[in-house]
């Protein structure tokens, strides 16, 4: 069984049980940082723990983006279609220009380094929003140091480049994502193997978070890559696979892969396959209901 259904309308919502998973490349070592470009059709994910990123197409199959990547974990675009990464190892987010060079977009808050900023979106307005736990300090996915701050924290990077400290009260967040109207963020804290949902204000700030799901489970895997679909439903990874849940945090499917999942992204024309990182391995399904697309992802 693919996709296990804990609700009646997951088959429609989601897929059938059966619906195959195939694997189109191997041979990393902990992949992550999923990011589909839907208009040359080709995917970006990171290899984090060999300091390499990598692209991906029909086409060509698997090529080397960049190396050294410094540790690089999440990856989005923003609204003029650049690449933004958050990178493990130099604890920085970092722009990719249209020349190939590196612009270093946040890298200290009130004059301490970041911890390692690990998963990155943009909102409409073209402010972003970043994750900072402390993972990339650690090994294997990362470079031992002691942190500088004596948080985990979330933040907003807005236009004027000012850095602003949000969401406080979480352990390790991780993946984040918007809900479809941009006025839900949610984000996932590994150690709790919870999701949080934050009310976004006028000026991009948020509210206190309130618990909107857990992604319970024994198996190897921990709350971490997260997307909404077109519906509004919330794609996470966690313990055995991607659970999938409704906008009222009800948990009706959950996906299976032969790796341990970490993230993904929606893609191809119509945004209806899954491209799932997960461990030493790429992989991909369809799934029946199209993914919010990411900024040209």
């Amino acid at each position: 069984m693919t996709i296990e259904h804990f609700d009646p309308c997951a088959a429609d919502a989601v897929g059938a049980a059966d619906t195959p998973v195939e694997r189109i490349a191997t041979g990393f070592v902990f992949t992550e940082g999923a990011l589909w470009h839907s208009r040359d059709r080709y995917l970006i994910f990171s290899d984090i723990d060999a300091s390499r990123m990598h692209r991906w197409s029909e086409r060509d199959g698997v090529s080397v983006f960049r190396d050294p990547s410094r540790m690089t974990n999440g990856n989005t675009w923003d609204l003029q279609g650049r690449l933004l990464s958050c990178e493990h190892g130099s604890s920085r987010v970092v722009r990719t220009e249209a020349d190939g060079s590196l612009q270093v977009l946040a890298s200290h808050f009130e004059g301490r380094e970041l911890n390692s900023p690990n998963d990155i979106v943009v909102r409409r307005d073209g402010s972003i929003y970043f994750s900072d736990p402390v993972f990339g300090r650690r090994l294997p996915h990362g470079v031992l140091r002691a942190p500088e701050l004596d948080h985990s924290s979330v933040y907003r990077l807005g236009t004027d480049g000012a850095l602003a400290r949000l969401a406080v009260d979480l352990e390790q967040p991780n993946g984040l994502c918007f809900s479809l109207d941009e006025r839900l963020l949610y984000v996932n804290d590994s150690p709790r193997k919870r999701i949080q949902v934050h009310r976004v204000r006028g000026d991009g700030s948020v509210e206190a978070g309130s618990p909107f799901a857990d992604t319970p489970g024994d198996e190897p895997g921990v709350p971490d890559g997260m997307k909404v679909d077109m519906a509004g439903r919330v794609y996470c990874c966690g313990p055995g696979g991607i659970h999938v849940f409704q906008p009222d945090g009800r948990r009706i499917a959950r996906i299976r892969f032969p790796e341990k999942a970490c993230n993904f992204a929606f893609g191809d024309d119509d945004h209806r396959t899954l491209y799932v990182t997960a461990s030493t391995s790429l992989y991909r399904l369809r799934v029946r209901t199209p993914g919010r697309p990411q900024w040209l992802g």
